[in-house]
């Protein structure tokens, strides 16, 4: 309504328009959380399709007809592929542009898009790839069982852990593999690049569920002095390429850790639960030398008022163990600190990298 006297030119707005326009902008909110589905699976279609592999071959912006031309397919269809590419022009994975002389559309790479290169130095295809695909997909839909009843959300979908899946699922074990360690590379290379003198005293370096060697491997390139193992469930070594400096050990981590200098764990704490974790760290603390010896941890440490770019991915990553993981969960630094001590870990410090992750150096003294 409007006020009277000489405050008659500005509008008030009463308390009705206000609480109209606060819950028009929570209904706008819903919606987008209802379908933000198709954000992941928009990302999975372009992967799939290798639309940013099409443009960078090209080395400039290409049109819609060029990209169609590229796709493995004998009559692509225009049409569906326009539509999907206006909605990842919008999420700003690629630009749009008109020529400068008129023409069609050319479409280009942004610093998004060009972490869906098949072949690039860092891509994180492999990822959404496993993200997408329909055996961890399922598992979101057993969350509200988990809270009803307790349990496992992977289990209740698949009737086994992640892990037995894995090994008994050949396709998807390569799936998962592949994906870990283009995240391993992502992550290791900022791990050098921070920890320039963390590394440079070590023997041995055992990397505890190391995958297929790739995160080992890279420390190596960089301190060709380190012996490197990789220690993983035997079905996961089997696959593993050759390294230079690597060997590559099958074995659990919750019986026994090959003795070194200094354990490496990336990304693996946060799959279990604080009783599991401290099994794992004992096993570690028993590997490790007492005065010397070192386990750095790269993994998430939710911080709530940080305001990076990754704070919002952390407190989803916790989700994300939810529905994958056996009673996996991401840490604030004060559950990593009481859960090091636990395991045998006292004295540690928490050192911020340019990633998702961050490092963890503790010690047993």
């Amino acid at each position: 309504m409007v006020g009277g006297g000489e405050n008659d030119d500005v509008l008030k707005v009463s308390p009705d328009a206000c609480e109209a326009e606060l819950m028009l902008e929570g209904q706008a909110e819903i919606w987008r959380h209802m379908f933000a589905l198709a954000d992941s699976m928009a990302l999975k279609c372009a992967v799939g399709l290798r639309i940013a592999d099409i443009i960078h071959s090209h080395a400039r912006p290409i049109t819609l007809s060029q990209i169609a031309t590229s796709i493995d397919s004998p009559s692509p269809d225009i049409a569906y592929l326009a539509r999907i590419m206006r909605f990842l022009v919008h999420a700003k994975i690629f630009t749009a542009a008109a020529p400068p002389g008129g023409g069609e559309t050319l479409y280009g790479l942004t610093p998004a898009s060009k972490w869906l290169l098949h072949e690039g130095e860092l891509s994180l295809a492999p990822m959404i790839l496993m993200e997408s695909h329909p055996s961890l997909t399922a598992p979101w839909h057993c969350l509200a069982a988990c809270v009803k009843e307790g349990g496992i959300a992977f289990e209740k979908a698949h009737g086994r852990k992640i892990w037995d899946f894995a090994s008994e699922n050949p396709e998807f074990n390569k799936i998962f593999n592949d994906a870990m360690a283009c995240t391993a590379k992502i992550s290791i290379k900022a791990v050098i690049a921070a920890y320039k003198d963390g590394f440079g005293g070590i023997g041995t370096l055992v990397d505890v569920g190391g995958g297929t060697g790739g995160a080992v491997a890279e420390v190596l390139k960089s301190y060709p002095h380190i012996k490197g193992v990789n220690f993983d469930l035997p079905h996961v070594v089997a696959t593993a390429p050759a390294y230079n400096g690597v060997s590559h050990v099958g074995g659990d981590m919750f019986d026994s850790i090959p003795y070194a200098d200094a354990i490496f764990m990336k990304r693996i704490l946060h799959g279990w639960n604080d009783e599991d974790c401290i099994k794992i760290l004992k096993n570690c603390r028993k590997a490790l030398p007492e005065k010397t010896g070192k386990i750095i941890i790269v993994d998430v440490v939710i911080r709530l008022d940080d305001n990076d770019p990754f704070d919002k991915t952390r407190i989803l990553f916790d989700l994300v163990m939810m529905a994958h993981a056996t009673n996996g969960k991401e840490r604030t630094e004060v559950e990593w600190k009481k859960l090091l001590e636990e395991g045998g870990f006292p004295r540690c410090r928490i050192i911020k990298i340019p990633a998702l992750e961050m490092i963890i150096e503790a010690y047993p003294m």
